[in-house]
C-alpha cells in the first residue's frame, strides 16, 4: 500500500513567509528553505527578525488569510487522494496551516508548532521530530507502507531520496542541477502521473 508524502508551500501553497515579507515590507524575510538548508537556523533568524519589528502572530495570520492555494493544487489533491492515501509533511507550523488546510479541503497534515507569549510574540518554536519528514517516511515504510514523496527544497530532499520514487516541483534551478538523478515537475498533471506511473 502507497502513501504519498506531499510538501506544503511551493508546492500546494504560496511561500507563507514570501507573502508575510511582502505585506509587511521585510524583504529579508523572504528567505526560506530553498535558501537555507538549516531549518533551525532559519527559524531562529526569523524569529530574530520579528522581534527586531515588534510582529508577531496575529500579524502573521492576517497575510494567511489572505493566501488562496496554487492554481490547480485542490484539484491536483482531490484527485491524487481517490488513488493514494496523502499526508502533507511540512515544517510550517499548526497556527499557520489551519486556515490554508481548510482551502485544500481538510488534507492530512503532519506539522510543528510554535511557541506564542500572551501578547502574541512568537517566543519559539517546537518541531514534532528531528529531521520530520524523513523520520515520518521512514516511520511509514517501518509499518508497511511504500512512500512516494515531492517537495521542492532542500528540507524535501531526505524524503524524496528515501522514498521508492520521488519528485522534485517547482523547485529552483541550482537543486534540480545538484540532484538530476531525482525527476522535476513544473505543471501538477505531470507529477500527478509520475505519481500514479510509479505506483503500477
Amino acid at each position: 500500500m502507497y502513501i504519498t508524502c506531499l510538501d506544503m508551500e511551493g508546492v500546494l501553497v504560496p511561500e507563507i513567509w514570501i507573502a508575510f515579507a511582502e505585506a509587511s515590507g521585510i524583504p529579508e524575510l523572504k528567505r526560506t528553505t530553498r535558501d537555507e538548508p538549516d531549518y533551525d537556523k532559519l527559524m531562529r533568524w526569523r524569529l530574530q527578525v520579528l522581534k527586531e519589528h515588534g510582529l508577531g502572530l496575529k500579524e502573521i495570520q492576517e497575510t494567511i488569510a489572505t493566501i488562496d492555494p496554487l492554481p490547480g493544487a485542490k484539484e491536483f489533491l482531490d484527485r491524487l487522494r481517490e488513488t493514494t492515501q496523502v499526508i502533507i509533511l511540512s515544517d510550517t507550523f499548526e497556527e499557520f496551516a489551519k486556515p490554508l488546510m481548510k482551502k485544500l479541503g481538510w488534507p492530512t497534515i503532519f506539522c510543528n508548532s510554535l511557541e506564542v507569549a500572551p501578547d502574541g510574540a512568537i517566543t519559539g518554536f517546537k518541531m514534532r521530530c528531528p529531521q520530520s519528514k524523513l523520520t515520518t517516511v521512514k516511520s511509514l515504510q517501518s509499518i508497511g507502507y511504500e512512500t512516494i514523496a515531492s517537495g521542492d527544497s532542500f528540507n524535501d530532499l531526505g524524503m524524496i531520496q528515501a522514498s521508492k520514487a520521488g519528485f522534485l516541483f517547482r523547485s529552483t534551478e541550482q537543486i534540480k542541477k545538484d540532484y538530476p538523478q531525482i525527476p522535476a515537475y513544473e505543471e501538477f498533471d505531470d507529477l500527478l502521473a509520475a505519481i500514479q506511473d510509479a505506483m503500477t
